[in-house]
Order: structure tokens, then C-alpha cells, then sequence
């Protein structure tokens, strides 16, 4: 499958051509030139070509066309480049065929991560100039050491120096796999790069990182070891055809603990972190959202693109608690200002179908009393714009036939025949209607689908979130029962005037007193009694999560 990013665009190399009399330094997009050293790929032009720039002040290696070359060896006039220390001019034989591959060679040594060997040789030939009293000469050599010296500052990580593998981590959904890789040599991590793939393209029968790693190194470099997140299944072929390509055997392992596992995990959040940007930015992207709406219309027939979608989900924990959310997607996005919350008695919420077909009812009520109302006249009036007074072209129910069959009941005592009714099912992702007895499948990867998980999955965020809340707040207000001295009477009392068990834990004993029947002596107990009990739980709105 596609190992570069979606787009299929190439990434760039540097390229050193090694066997040229006088080997040439560029840029290239492509690793099929014979006789040529590439390193990389890297991620991002602007940053190669800024360390390009570098590496021609400390390798003056020349970089320029055959043309200008031999242009400049028949005027014998070095270009620019020489003028400003760019280039070693071997055109004009400012150094020798020799001496230039030489520079070649240490370059390529620095980039393949052994700066150690080239920082000792430019030392010996420093001191060598410098004893011979070429004092220029040993000047350069003192600057490109200074440069060479900072370069590394700037790219060193903590690892041992021992370390040379690449490290690649993968985290997947259900249609894509995000891939992160670090190349680490001798301790430095001297680049990375990241990419999505689409599990359709995977062959059946392969795990995603089987299929994965011949990709990856069928144009790269491979390195001796290999440091993966996830096993691989068909080890010994995977690991014979590596170590074909690299010419000694390759070791594939999976880190469990110490440095290599520490990195490992910061490439894996990498991995996750791209994932999470590239169904982002599908999320928003309003040609993706039309198809999907367009297929959505064709598979269940609808008159009309389904522009206003709502999504309802029910929560609870063993029937207490009840709670649904309603979560609204217009043309393809989500809508956060429509969203609501129900709140369901113990009566109607006892199983999920029955507290949909009570959900569904509010709702559609709601829209009932409030559709015919002129919207303008009110706004003009600066009176509060109804809730529930648009009506969606298609409904979603998180659930399967008993689900849907609920919330067709409830439409159908209402009289409304004209909103279109699906559930999503979580078990195959199946999506049914009413009064039919097979559901319709849209393709795995289709956009439809990932639109319908998408809305599900957020409705049920909601929903979760809300439910938590709720059973956060009943908990906290339970505690009140059990101080001393307090009866019905007082509670409501205190929840009355501060609003919630929150509040009374912020109150002091003089605040708490002057709530009427309370006084001095209960308020000390009440306050004693809160502050032996343990914090409530904090939910994030946003997320569902509790801290």
C-alpha cells in the first residue's frame, strides 16, 4: 500500500554523486541515479534545503551543473560559490581530484550520523597545518570544526551513542493506520517522518505492519535494527527479506522497556497525532462531506440531500440514571450550538427502547408546537429562538431494529411521516430501517459510513458525558443524607440557596449558619462532615473524561 502521505507526492533526497571525478551535492525527488549516495528522504524541502546551505560551508563539495563546471574549467574562473567559500573550486584546481572526494566523504560520514570521525580527522589536519605554520589553512579548519561542532549540538538526543535503528510506531482506527518513524544513528535522531495509510490497500491475510515494512524499505536504506510497536506475524520472511536488502542480518525486535521504549512511545504519540490531523482535516473537507451526503440520499433512498441530521443516543448504568443526547451535523459538520441533553424518569427509561420512543416524543413534540411560530417576528422581537422548530431531512438512532422500530412508533403517534429514519448499529456498523429486515451495508471505507460513525460516535460522547455529570451530582448530593442533624427539610434548604454540594463545600461555617434552621452548631458539622469526604469528580465537558 501507499506509504507516502495521501497526496502521493515524492519527498525529497540529498544526493552526493560519489563516483563523478568530482562529486556534485543536490537536491533530488528521485532515488533511481546509478552511482549516487541519497540520504533520506526528508519531510519538508524548506528544511533540507536550509541544511544544505549549512553543509556547503562545511563541505564545500561542489553543488553546480556539468555545464557550469566545465564552463568554469575552460575560463579557469571559479563561480560565486568559491568566492565565498561554498564550494572547494576543483574547477580551477583549488584542490586536488583527491582532496575533493575527500570532502565527499566526510560529508556523506556526517550525514550517515558518524560526526565523531569527521570531527577527529578535520582535528589532525588542523594541528598538522598548524605545525607546518599553514596558519590559513589551519584557520578553516578551526571554523568548519566550530560549525561541525554546533550542528551536532543542535541534533543530538538523549540516547546512547550506540544506538543506530530506525523506530516505527503505528496507531490504526478502523479504515486507516497512521505510520511515525524516527531514524536514529549513533544516538542522534537525524530525521522522521509521518504518513497515513488506507487499510483497504492492505493484502488479505497480512497484519498492517507485515504489510508495512517491505513498503517502507523497498527504496530506502535499511538499517541493522529495527524497532516496531506492534509484532509481526510472518517473522521470518519479513526478516529474511530485510536482511537481503541490507546484506547482514536484520534484527526486528519490540522494545518493552528502557530508553529504546521510551522513544518508541514518543513516535507512536507521532503516529496517533497524525491520525488525528488527517481525519480532521477529512472531517472538514466540504467535497468529502457532499459525497458522503450524496451517497447517504442514494442508499436510503431519500428524496432530498439529507442537509440536517440528528442523532440520538441513550446512557444509563443498569437503568438508573437515564439520560440521552441529541447531537445535530448540518450539511456534513457538526453544529455544537444545536446539541441537547434529556434527562429520562425511571417510568420511561427501564430498557433502551423505551426510553428512545420517550426521547424521540419530547423532541418531536417540541417541534410540533413550535414549527408554525414566525421565526422573524420573534427575533425582531428579541424574544429567544425556539429549539426544536427545525426539523431534520433524516434521523440516526444509536442502535439496531428494536432501536429504530421505538423511535418509528413515536414518529408515527405523532403523525410525522416526513423525516427519514435510520439506526447505526455498533456490532457490523449496520444501518436499518424501519419495517425492513435486512439492513443496508455501505462499504467500509466508504464516506457515507465514516460520516455515520462519525455522528454516532459524537452523540455518544455526549450522551456519556452528560450521564457522568448527572451521576457525579447525584452521588454528591446523596452525601447530604448522610450528615447528622440533617433532614429533608434542611437539605433542600441548602440546596436551594447554594445551588449544588459544590457550593456548600466552598462555603464557610458563618455562610452555611445563616441558612434558616441551620445555625452555628449544625453548620460546624456540615462543614466537618464535607471535609472528610474525598473531592467529586471533575468532568470535562468536551471529552466525557473524569479527573
Amino acid at each position: 500500500f501507499n506509504v507516502q502521505f495521501k497526496d502521493d507526492k515524492s519527498y525529497p533526497f540529498l544526493a552526493v554523486s560519489i563516483k563523478d571525478e568530482f562529486p556534485r551535492i543536490y537536491i533530488t525527488r528521485s532515488q533511481k541515479q546509478k552511482g549516487v549516495k541519497h540520504i533520506g528522504p526528508f519531510a519538508h524541502a524548506w528544511a533540507l534545503r536550509s541544511t544544505y546551505e549549512v553543509l556547503l560551508k562545511l563541505f564545500p563539495v561542489r553543488s553546480c551543473t556539468e555545464s557550469n563546471f566545465l564552463r568554469a574549467q575552460k575560463s579557469n574562473r571559479q563561480c560565486l560559490l568559491g568566492d565565498i567559500g561554498k564550494c572547494a573550486a576543483p574547477c580551477v584546481g583549488w584542490v586536488t581530484p583527491e582532496e575533493h572526494h575527500e570532502i565527499a566523504k566526510n560529508l556523506i560520514k556526517f550525514l550517515d550520523s558518524n560526526p565523531e570521525s569527521v570531527t577527529e580527522k578535520l582535528t589532525d589536519e588542523m594541528l598538522t597545518a598548524s605545525a607546518a605554520e599553514q596558519f590559513e589553512k589551519a584557520a578553516k579548519l578551526r571554523d568548519q570544526l566550530q560549525a561541525l561542532t554546533k550542528a551536532q549540538e543542535s541534533t543530538d538526543a538523549a540516547l546512547s551513542e550506540e544506538i543506530t535503528a530506525d523506530f516505527i510506531a503505528m496507531h490504526e482506527d478502523i479504515t486507516h493506520a497512521a505510520f511515525s518513524i524516527f531514524i536514529v544513528r549513533h544516538g542522534r535522531i537525524t530525521g522522521s517522518r509521518s504518513w497515513v495509510v488506507d487499510l483497504q490497500e492492505v493484502p488479505e491475510g497480512d497484519s498492517v505492519m507485515d504489510a508495512a515494512l517491505p513498503k517502507i524499505y523497498h527504496d530506502f536504506e535499511v538499517p541493522r535494527e529495527i524497532l516496531i510497536n506492534q509484532p509481526i506475524t510472518s517473522e521470518a520472511g519479513v526478516i529474511e527479506w530485510l536482511s537481503q536488502k541490507h546484506g547482514s542480518l536484520v534484527e526486528v525486535k519490540v522494545p518493552q522497556r528502557g530508553e529504546k521504549f521510551e522513544l518508541l512511545q514518543t513516535v507512536k504519540r507521532n503516529a496517533n497525532q497524525a491520525l488525528i490531523q488527517f481525519l480532521s482535516k477529512r472531517a472538514n473537507d466540504a467535497g468529502v462531506s457532499g459525497r458522503a451526503l450524496e451517497e447517504i440520499a442514494t442508499a436510503l433512498d431519500l428524496a432530498e440531500l439529507p442537509l440536517r441530521i440528528e442523532c440520538f443516543d441513550i446512557s444509563n448504568i443498569q437503568g438508573t440514571s437515564v439520560v440521552a443526547s441529541m447531537v445535530v451535523f448540518e450539511d456534513g459538520q457538526s453544529k455544537k450550538s444545536e446539541y441537547r441533553r434529556f434527562s429520562i424518569d425511571d417510568e420511561a427509561g427501564f430498557d433502551d427502547t423505551r426510553a428512545m420512543h420517550h426521547v424521540i416524543t419530547r423532541r418531536f413534540k417540541r417541534y410540533l408546537a413550535e414549527k408554525d411560530l414566525d421565526l422573524t417576528e420573534l427575533e425582531m422581537s428579541g424574544a429567544n429562538r425556539p429549539k426544536f422548530a427545525y426539523p431534520p431531512q433524516l434521523i440516526i438512532v444509536d442502535g439496531g431494529v428494536g432501536q429504530v422500530n421505538a423511535a418509528a412508533r413515536a414518529l408515527s403517534e405523532l403523525g410525522i411521516t416526513d423525516i427519514a429514519l435510520c439506526g447505526l448499529a455498533k456490532r457490523l456498523e449496520e444501518v436499518w430501517l424501519p419495517e425492513v429486515k435486512t439492513p443496508v451495508m455501505f462499504p467500509r471505507h466508504s464516506e457515507a459510513l465514516y460520516l455515520f460513525q462519525r455522528i454516532r460516535d459524537e452523540a455518544h460522547r455526549f450522551a456519556i458525558t452528560f450521564h457522568r455529570s448527572k451521576r457525579s451530582k447525584l452521588m454528591l448530593e446523596s452525601l447530604l443524607d448522610e450528615i447528622p442533624t440533617l433532614g429533608t427539610t434542611r437539605i433542600s434548604a441548602l440546596l436551594e440557596h447554594f445551588g449544588s454540594v459544590s457550593a456548600i463545600r466552598k462555603a464557610d461555617e458563618s455562610q452555611i449558619s445563616q441558612i434558616p434552621g441551620i445555625g452555628e452548631k449544625i453548620a460546624k458539622i456540615i462543614v466537618d462532615f464535607l471535609a472528610q469526604q474525598s473531592a467529586p469528580e471533575n468532568v470535562n465537558t468536551s471529552t466525557g473524561e473524569i479527573t
